[in-house]
């Protein structure tokens, strides 16, 4: 039984808001919360189960941000959040029986990779460009594939998403990040409901968490609106960045391993 104080419940309080404000900009918010959870004294099926929960608020509260904003249509892209939903689904049930290892192996590389190619591609603005790949697609091959990912691991979902809709869909960088939330909202969906059902949530710490995340991801959402892709595209680069980071200097990373580090 984990034996939480008022200071700690704070901090978890205080880490959420902050990871809300990031996430609902350039995702990468589970960076802040699962080690804060963890920290906290959370094993690690229970940081995720209850960082599933506290999720929910945030990308709950920046896809209705973005929708009152005018960015993005929730209606016109339930298709393709029921897809993400049933991915991860599937993903939560895959991860009690499937190991992660290739998964934290690779994470590190392609968070890199998405790193490199927003940071270095020119004229990736607010404007949209040649469409790749039609949304009907899009939603039916990619989406659940992230969607999967989310639930079986799950950091970086949000930079995959928003990665598929820059590169494949030809979004803007403002209108990308607006779609992605709903989706990302839609995976957390699907994975909360395995983890509730198997037990792993603190609901009170949770409920906490997500309330302060609401409130950072709704600040967050609005700044992103302002200024677009200014401040998206730099804070996506650094995101990826300190996540891929976070997992290489992780001991327990099977890539050092393989690279005899």
């Amino acid at each position: 039984m984990i034996d939480l104080t008022f200071q700690t419940v704070a901090m978890l309080g205080l880490a959420a808001f902050v990871a809300g404000i990031i996430d609902s900009i350039a995702g990468g918010g589970g960076l802040i919360t699962i080690p804060a959870l963890l920290l906290a004294g959370f094993s690690p099926i229970e940081a995720l189960g209850t960082n599933k929960l506290q999720g929910l608020f945030g990308s709950g509260s920046a896809t209705l941000a973005y929708a009152a904003k005018g960015q993005v249509d929730p209606l016109k892209q339930w298709p393709s959040a029921l897809m993400s939903l049933l991915g991860s689904v599937l993903g939560a049930i895959a991860a009690t029986v499937v190991p992660g290892d290739v998964l934290r192996a690779a994470l590190p590389l392609i968070l890199i990779a998405i790193a490199l190619y927003f940071a270095l591609k020119p004229n990736m603005g607010d404007v949209d460009r040649t469409e790749r790949l039609s949304p009907f697609l899009l939603g039916l091959t990619v989406v659940p594939a992230i969607g999967f990912y989310d639930g079986l691991f799950g950091p970086g979902a949000g930079s995959f998403f928003m990665l598929a809709f820059v590169a494949l869909a030809g979004y803007g960088v403002l209108k990308a990040t607006a779609h992605t939330k709903l989706l990302n909202f839609a995976s957390n969906i699907g994975a909360f409901a395995v983890f509730a059902t198997v037990g792993v949530i603190f609901w009170k710490v949770g409920i906490v968490m997500g309330i302060a995340q609401f409130l950072g991801a709704r600040l967050g959402a609005s700044l992103a609106v302002r200024v677009g892709a200014k401040l998206i595209k730099p804070l996506l680069v650094l995101t990826c960045v300190a996540l891929a980071a976070k997992l290489l200097i992780d001991p327990a990373n099977p890539l050092r391993v393989l690279i005899g580090v």
